[in-house]
């Protein structure tokens, strides 16, 4: 095993003095509000964005549909999960009926009061159609009608698209901060 160090980003924006720029669904897109019996559809989403990216070196969950229907539960069952700031976005098709969940993201509330985006993901054929945006413009209009206006989130240096929509949307680098993992070696 090799212990590698992956950089990492804290990103803030305060939505009290950041106005949201408008983001709409791409076409053919719906998002969706959460509600429990989604919870296994966000988990399938969350692994199709994740299992073969660097976050999945990171976060062993992401490596496993079980792990993350584990991170999933443990997400939604957290005494600061804001269902609010929580969605699902479906591809719906050319004729309105061929379904397929294809984005997902989640959003907690720290017992500071600050809101927290968990695991913004898009499945690869559905990237570069602006479904991040729009899923991440949801659920920060969720934390401002929720009273939480401060909304961080944590991203890997090398996610390049992530940390430009992000910036794009008005966050800004707090800090850098570095994730020890061990990684096998083949």
């Amino acid at each position: 095993m090799t212990l590698t160090y992956f950089k990492r980003f804290r990103m803030e924006i305060d939505l009290g003095l950041q106005k949201l720029p408008l983001v709409e669904c791409p076409q053919g897109y719906q998002l969706t509000p959460w509600r429990e019996t989604l919870l296994e559809a966000h988990a399938r989403v969350k692994y199709r964005s994740f299992c073969d990216e660097m976050d999945a070196h990171l976060f062993p969950c992401f490596g496993s549909l079980v792990g993350c229907q584990r991170l999933m539960r443990d997400i939604s069952q957290r005494t600061g999960f804001l269902p609010a700031a929580t969605w699902l976005a479906v591809y719906c098709g050319a004729n309105g009926r061929d379904f397929e969940e294809c984005g997902t993201i989640q959003g907690i509330v720290d017992p500071q009061g600050f809101g927290s985006i968990q695991n913004l993901g898009v499945t690869p054929p559905h990237r570069r159609r602006g479904l991040g945006a729009a899923l991440l413009a949801q659920a920060l209009q969720g934390f401002q009608r929720s009273g939480i206006f401060r909304v961080q989130l944590e991203v890997t240096a090398g996610n390049l698209a992530a940390i430009r929509l992000y910036r794009r949307i008005g966050f800004r680098t707090l800090r850098t901060v570095y994730k020890a993992v061990e990684i096998h070696s083949i």
